[in-house]
């Protein structure tokens, strides 16, 4: 049986559609508020379709000298073309970019992970330097 962290897949999102970017400061000073934003597709669209799309975001953070991650929250996209008229016959999609703030005193690391109904789970991860 795997691991859930043997599931998690990984990719430059650049080339792949379905790997988070992270948007946020590379720097902050201690107390500032930072905004983070998590977005799949941000080079190369998801094709999010009745048939294909992304369902979720998860974001965390990782302070320097913690054991576990501070869960920041999930984000659910629930539009996905479909109606009443069947798949892909509205014309409201949603499009995986979440955008989150929060206030940390310490240095640390910013995970995203995003869920695919096809293509499984995909993270992606950003340093933080708090001084």
């Amino acid at each position: 049986m795997a691991n859930l962290k043997d599931l998690l897949q990984s990719a430059d999102w650049k080339t792949e559609k379905h790997a988070p970017v992270i948007d946020a400061p590379d720097k902050a000073k201690k107390g500032d508020i930072i905004k983070v934003t998590a977005t799949v597709g941000k080079q190369i669209a998801h094709p999010n379709t009745t048939e294909h799309y992304i369902s979720s975001v998860e974001m965390y953070f990782l302070p320097q000298g913690e054991k576990f991650p501070h869960y920041i929250g999930r984000f659910e996209f629930n539009a996905h073309g479909a109606s009443v008229k069947g798949p892909n016959t509205s014309t409201v999609y949603t499009v995986p970019e979440v955008t989150v703030s929060f206030k940390t005193d310490l240095s640390g690391t910013l995970y995203a992970a995003s869920v695919c109904n096809i293509h499984g789970l995909w993270e992606n991860s950003k340093e933080l330097i708090v001084e």
